[in-house]
């Protein structure tokens, strides 16, 4: 191989420019493409070279015309011009040294709280050590072994629900890796299917996380990842859950035409598998609600609350239901009900539909109480109840400051804005103030 066409490092000032670090956070080749050019001299020609790219693709990448999603893409382009994995939040690449590793923690100041007993996290073996020891003692894979996988997620869920998902992320991206890198080798038809379903489970509540974090342009990366491993099993159902996913980001993003179409592909995905419960209709239905909601459709947002409401009457418990549905339940049916009709205005309707919700609600969800009793609070304030509102809001700040969720932090911040005509107010004054109180960094930006 010639000199020119070797792999080899990016220079140290480039990797560690703020630039180029923000560029590999956000996944925006464009930018990393341009970076690479102009401080590494290395061209778009070779860059297709080193990533197996064609030049074409790479030129459209550069101009902004194209997005490149596919998590192998991502890893070719980590290994084609050595970007080290954690910058473009990917495991440790196997041409990462731990000579090198070690080096850049060596250089990190202890900490004045560690003792002598203690070990530095230099001590940690490095990736290719697991990998070799990984080898050494993996047994066969058994259907207890999906079990143990499935019950690992149902604890992120939980966990997530609970604390928010920033701090869960690394641990599932790193089992999700993993996961992956079992599907290459060779196995039962039965259980290869179970890892792909694992796999694609992991890759949307990765793609949730990100999108709970409002980093967009990341979950819907993990999102296309989780759609393409369920493809891989025709699993229809799941594809349908994840195009749901897709189109609740929609709403978030302001796309609502675009939520409307992932939604409506979800239903046509649900409606061509044999198994499709209702319980998924009726939430692919409440997920219509929403973006026809959101795109101002009023007849349309009704119609399609009645059709969800249809569909969950036809729930029965030997229902086949994927355990990924199954929150999915009355009082998530009720309080989404609400959602869609604050989203079209109605605030009267909505008001007691949400306020039923939140009195069933699981206290240890704490996103899900926070974020639906700002959906009251502002429900209450449309309809002039300035003291209910400010006390609603107020009540929401101890579960949202429980957890770690930009999204929540978000509908905070719309309610926030909607007191503005009220901020002299008593009530609205003692609302800010427990704000500051529970939320200091939160409060500081708030006002406009």
């Amino acid at each position: 191989m010639p000199d020119a066409d070797r792999p080899q490092e990016l220079p140290a000032r480039l990797l560690t420019d703020p630039e180029m670090i923000d560029a590999c956070r956000a996944r925006d080749f464009a930018r990393v493409f341009r970076l690479v050019k102009t401080r590494a001299g290395i061209y778009p020609s070779m860059i297709a070279r080193r990533c197996d790219l064609t030049p074409s693709r790479v030129g459209e990448v550069i101009a902004g015309r194209r997005k490149l999603l596919h998590m192998d893409v991502v890893e070719r382009i980590a290994d084609g011009l050595r970007i080290p994995g954690h910058m473009l939040g990917l495991t440790r690449r196997a041409w990462e040294t731990p000579q090198a590793l070690a080096t850049t923690e060596r250089a990190l100041p202890q900490t004045p709280e560690q003792g002598p007993g203690q070990q530095n996290v230099t001590s940690l073996p490095g990736a290719d050590v697991d990998s070799i020891l990984a080898l050494a003692t993996r047994t066969s894979l058994n259907t207890a072994t999906l079990a143990a996988f499935r019950s690992s997620i149902e604890d992120y869920w939980r966990r997530d629900d609970q604390h928010g998902g920033e701090a869960l992320r690394p641990a599932i991206v790193g089992q999700l890796r993993y996961v992956v890198g079992l599907l290459k080798e060779t196995r039962s038809p039965t259980i290869q299917s179970g890892l792909y379903g694992i796999a694609a489970e992991l890759a949307r509540l990765t793609g949730w996380t990100y999108f709970d974090a409002r980093q967009y342009d990341q979950a819907r990366l993990y999102f296309t990842e989780a759609l393409q491993l369920a493809k891989e099993i025709d699993d229809r159902q799941f594809m349908a859950n994840v195009l749901a996913c897709m189109s609740l980001q929609g709403t978030y993003q302001d796309k609502p035409a675009d939520s409307l179409a992932l939604v409506a592909a979800a239903q046509d995905q649900a409606r061509s598998a044999l198994d499709t419960t209702p319980r998924v209709l009726s939430m692919l239905s409440m997920r219509e609600a929403f973006a026809h909601a959101t795109l101002g459709n009023r007849e349309s947002t009704h119609q399609a609350i009645k059709e969800a409401h249809r569909r969950f009457e036809q729930i029965r418990t030997s229902d086949p239901d994927p355990s990924w549905v199954t929150y999915f339940d009355e009082t998530k049916l009720i309080v989404d009900t609400g959602i869609a009709h604050g989203r079209l205005g109605e605030a009267a309707t909505a008001e007691p539909l949400i306020a039923d919700a939140l009195r069933r609600e699981a206290h240890t969800n704490q996103r899900g109480r926070a974020f639906h009793s700002f959906w009251l609070a502002r429900t209450q304030l449309d309809q002039g109840k300035l003291d209910q509102a400010c006390h609603t809001a107020t009540q929401a700040l101890e579960p949202a400051s429980a957890v770690a969720s930009e999204r929540v932090t978000s509908h905070l911040r719309e309610f926030y804005d909607q007191l503005a005509p009220h901020r002299k107010e008593p009530v609205a004054l003692a609302f800010e103030a427990r704000l500051r109180e529970l939320l200091p960094p939160v409060s500081g930006p708030l006002h406009p």
